[in-house]
């Protein structure tokens, strides 16, 4: 399998889904499996950080918009 960048949170889910098929029907030798799973912690590591990016974006604009409600 080529390994590929992927540009967006649900491209990196995906990717993350094939990954996890494929490891779980066993059939590629234990070097592949490590190689994959090692890109699945990477790919994770960026949806995490990508979702956390998201939550601080909403709880800034409901702070906002309750500022904005008060005024």
């Amino acid at each position: 399998m080529t390994k590929k960048k992927d540009n967006s949170f649900e491209d990196s889910l995906k990717r993350l889904q094939e990954i996890s098929d494929t490891l779980e029907k066993g059939e590629i030798s234990l070097e592949e499996s490590i190689k994959l799973y090692e890109e699945g912690i990477n790919l994770a590591k960026f949806c995490y950080t990508i979702l956390k990016q998201a939550e601080l974006k909403v709880t800034e604009l409901k702070k906002q918009l309750e500022n904005g409600i008060k005024e």
